[in-house]
């Protein structure tokens, strides 16, 4: 998810051509993991601020049991990455749809930087190149977290040569996807949103072991219409078929990837 507060605490970085979500603030998360029976929090930080992380920390810091995903520069200092690493950052974010502070030129260098300290690389960009950036994806050190299925901008099937190179690179044993936000790119309608939603499963079958949940709240893509978040979750659900599935993707996988401790059966949530 990703935290957003008022401008006079958390100003918008003076490039950024993204607004703060309105109704983003991390005690109206609160009340919707609440109602989602979730326990844990993954909060990522939006473009907007930038490098400016304070507002991902401080939800973080209010929310309790969670990591976070950062933006640092290229030319970040050791001591700031091991304050970050102490906070619970786990993962750095590159955001290459438009809108965000790195490029693919920090990519190499702060993979490795980051990497020391435990970090993951989390990236965003149009899935339909992906298999023109494999190669460099797959020869980064550390791990590798891709978002919302790829993010095709535009629904592919699932031969499309950028999803094949996705399926590869699950198959590394460093890469993971989040089989999420399926509503930003669907051309399909609701509740199903059967184009994308067949990525997910795809994904899901081929390699449950390397598949993440997200709930993207506050789905900053649709500020005006969100999604309904119930009806995601139990879609993703739906995707997993079994119970198994649904607790290897929740639970378990997140748990070794951000460094979560183990949930037992009992203390699950129950979505």
């Amino acid at each position: 998810m990703h935290a957003y507060g008022p401008e006079d605490i958390y100003p918008p970085a003076p490039q950024s051509p993204f607004p703060p979500v309105a109704g983003g603030d991390v005690a109206r998360y609160a009340r919707t993991r609440d109602i989602l029976g979730l326990s844990r929090a993954v909060v990522v930080q939006p473009s907007v601020y930038g490098f400016d992380n304070r507002a991902t920390l401080d939800a973080m810091a209010a929310l309790g049991d969670a990591r976070g995903v950062a933006v640092v520069p290229p030319d970040v200092s050791e001591a700031e990455l091991a304050r970050l690493t102490g906070l619970g950052i786990r993962g750095i974010r590159f955001f290459m749809i438009g809108g965000g502070v790195l490029g693919w030129d920090a990519l190499e260098t702060l993979a490795a930087k980051t990497a020391a300290f435990g970090w993951h690389v989390q990236l965003q960009m149009d899935g339909r190149q992906l298999h023109e950036q494999a190669d460099r994806l797959a020869s980064l050190p550390g791990r590798l977290v891709i978002d919302h299925n790829g993010k095709f901008l535009e629904p592919v099937g699932i031969e499309h040569p950028g999803f094949v190179a996705l399926r590869r690179l699950l198959d590394n044993g460093r890469t993971w996807v989040k089989t999420s936000g399926v509503y930003e790119t669907s051309r399909s309608a609701p509740p199903g949103y059967d184009d994308v939603a067949l990525l997910a499963r795809t994904l899901i079958a081929h390699a449950p072991e390397r598949c993440l949940f997200a709930t993207n709240w506050p789905h900053p893509s649709k500020p005006g219409n969100p999604p309904d978040d119930a009806l995601l979750v139990d879609l993703f659900a739906s995707w997993c078929g079994e119970a198994t599935v649904v607790r290897k993707i929740m639970v378990d996988n997140p748990a070794m990837l951000y460094g979560f401790a183990p949930i037992i059966p009992s203390e699950e949530p129950h979505p």
